[in-house]
């Protein structure tokens, strides 16, 4: 099972990112794929996952409404859009597959990708 990330960057508050987690060695309507992230000296949290079991979705409430999560199972790729960023949003973001959206909710993760940089100034 591997997860290879993309997508971060550098922007200013009110600006866009989309992330891309594109998965592989395994079958991806079998598993939940989001996105976990950790700020410097915070704990890692939860933001994001699609579940193509039941395609379920997801979102911790600072951005519901400013982020979207989608799955393009002809690439076995998930993305998140990332809209009206904040400074708060700035953190290394992880991709991560679970066996269900809660298994995921719950940190039981299958496979971690790599971390990816977003950083959204003010």
């Amino acid at each position: 099972v591997q997860l290879q990330a993309s997508g971060g960057g550098l922007v200013q508050a009110g600006g866009s990112l989309r992330l891309s987690c594109t998965a592989s060695g395994f079958t991806f309507d079998d598993y939940s794929i989001g996105w976990f992230r950790q700020a410097p000296g915070k704990e890692r949290e939860g933001v994001s996952c699609f579940s193509r079991q039941d395609n379920s979705t997801y979102y911790r409430d600072s951005v519901k409404g400013r982020f979207t999560i989608s799955s393009d199972n002809a690439k076995n790729t998930v993305y998140l859009q990332m809209n009206s960023l904040k400074p708060e949003d700035t953190a290394v973001y992880y991709c991560a597959a679970a066996q269900s959206l809660s298994a995921w909710y719950r940190g039981v993760v299958a496979s971690w990708g790599q971390g990816t940089q977003v950083t959204v100034s003010s």
